[in-house]
């Protein structure tokens, strides 16, 4: 099951189901957003699909028109409070980013010293994976922002003027919500656009919290349901009528040196993040970055991110903000 949310023709938000076709949007009966959704479906004792099957569908839209009209929107954020959205991620999980962050960290260190990110990804290979039940080795992790960040596909990624690079990070993401017993649920995965400065980060690794403190997209469409062992993606960037560069790569269980449960747990472990009603947007992890076959991206480049089994693929172009604050301004009171 693929579901969306988006704008109707008057404005109004709701969550639709996509067809087995890809070409229709049902919508869900007295659903206004994912989150309450979700909500109300731990409140009734079930599952997505069962408050879905429950509730019954009502009309049905064209989903183009929706895409093209840019009335999509994420598939999932907090629709009354952003700062009640927490979006976060794991990184060093697919061999491709422990290979591009040691790069970085080789001008710092002497080439036979291992470098604190193979040690960490290290760490993952041997202990990313324990038995259920058991605490795994503990990942990476870093802090985004709260869903004042996000972006919905189709819309502009702004980047902070001060930034030194724009570049894109093509991920799985996890969607959550905390129930009133403020246990995390899972409501499904994204594909996503991580986004990070990798230029700031490659300055020094201990720049990692700034690089990722940007913007990001996810969608459009949310898979209900277990994530398939590998799922298979492209990312792609347009620089006007012409594609620019092109990678395919692989993510998904097979491919990751932790497991979706270890990742979890080492989130979803610290008693603040478990606030009734709030959202997490959490990203595990990129396997390719245009930035490591050295592409310098560009105001206006599109970016574009597919993932096989979820639907339409997620199209953001970026640009530059307007400068939100210049050194000497802080007012005091």
């Amino acid at each position: 099951m693929r579901l969306i949310q988006f704008l109707d023709l008057d404005g109004q938000r709701r969550v639709g189901m996509i067809d087995a076709g890809g070409e229709r949007v049902a919508a869900i009966r007295d659903a206004r957003s994912m989150r309450r959704l979700a909500l109300d479906a731990i409140a009734a004792g079930r599952n997505l699909e069962q408050e879905i099957r429950a509730r019954g569908v009502g009309a049905s839209f064209p989903y183009a028109p929706i895409l093209d009209e840019c009335r999509i929107l994420v598939p999932l954020d907090h629709e009354d409070d952003p700062a009640h959205c927490m979006v976060s991620g794991t990184g060093l999980t697919h061999l491709a980013s422990a290979s591009l962050r040691d790069a970085m960290h080789h001008d710092h260190m002497p080439a036979e010293t291992m470098t604190d990110s193979m040690r960490m990804f290290r760490l993952g290979l041997e202990g990313g994976r324990p038995p259920a039940g058991a605490v795994g080795a503990q990942p990476e992790w870093f802090y985004k922002g709260d869903g004042g960040i996000l972006v919905h596909p189709g819309q502009d990624i702004s980047i902070p003027a001060f930034a030194e690079d724009a570049g894109e990070e093509s991920e799985l993401a996890g969607l959550y919500v905390i129930g009133p017993d403020r246990q995390p649920y899972r409501i499904g995965f994204a594909g996503g656009n991580e986004f990070s400065d990798h230029l700031m980060e490659r300055r020094n690794y201990l720049y990692l919290a700034h690089s990722k403190l940007r913007n990001c997209s996810f969608g459009p469409e949310l898979l209900v349901g277990e994530l398939p062992p590998s799922v298979a993606g492209t990312s792609r960037i347009f620089r006007g009528d012409r594609l620019l560069w092109e990678r395919r790569f692989a993510t998904g269980r097979e491919h990751m040196s932790h497991s979706i449960e270890n990742l979890e747990y080492h989130h979803f472990k610290y008693a603040q993040f478990l606030r009734p009603g709030s959202v997490h947007v959490h990203f595990f992890g990129s396997a390719v970055t245009s930035f490591s076959d050295g592409v310098a991206t560009r105001e206006g480049d599109v970016f574009e991110i597919s993932l096989a089994g979820f639907g339409a693929p997620l199209r953001n172009a970026y640009r530059t903000a307007a400068v939100a604050m210049r050194p000497g301004e802080m007012a005091a009171l």
